[in-house]
C-alpha cells in the first residue's frame, strides 16, 4: 500500500484540534470511563515524559507518583476516549524523552518551570 492511501484512510480518525502540549508539561488528561452503562470522566494528572508515533498512531506517556510509587500510562493522542488535555504548567527540558525521571525520587523529580509571556 502506498503512503498516500494510508494517509487518506487515517485522516477520518484524526482529531481536528489535537491538544497542544510539549515534553515536560504537567497535564491533566480527562478520560471517558465506562462503568456498566454509565459514563464518567476520570482525570489522570502527571508529567509528559514521552511522545511517539505520528498520524493516528501518535502516543504520549504521562508519569505521576501515587502513594510513593511511580505510575506511567500511555495514551493515544487521537483517541475518542480522551475528552481533553489541560496543561497545568510547563517545564524547561533539553531532552525528547524524560526517562531519567524514573530513577529519581522526592524533590529531584521537580523540573524547572518555563515562563510564558
Amino acid at each position: 500500500m502506498s503512503q498516500a492511501i494510508l494517509d487518506l484512510v487515517e485522516k477520518s480518525y484524526l482529531k481536528e484540534n489535537p491538544p497542544q502540549f510539549d515534553i515536560g508539561d504537567t497535564v491533566d488528561v480527562h478520560l471517558k470511563i465506562l462503568e456498566g452503562n454509565k459514563e464518567r470522566i476520570q482525570v489522570f494528572s502527571g508529567v509528559v515524559i514521552a511522545r511517539s508515533g505520528s498520524g493516528s498512531r501518535e502516543m504520549f506517556s504521562v508519569r505521576r507518583i501515587v502513594a510513593g510509587e511511580g505510575v506511567e500510562r500511555k495514551f493515544p493522542l487521537h483517541s475518542p476516549r480522551i475528552e481533553k488535555v489541560e496543561v497545568k504548567r510547563s517545564a524547561v527540558v533539553r531532552r525528547a524523552k524524560l526517562y531519567f525521571l524514573r530513577d529519581r525520587v522526592g524533590k529531584a523529580v521537580r523540573l524547572k518551570e518555563r515562563r510564558r509571556s
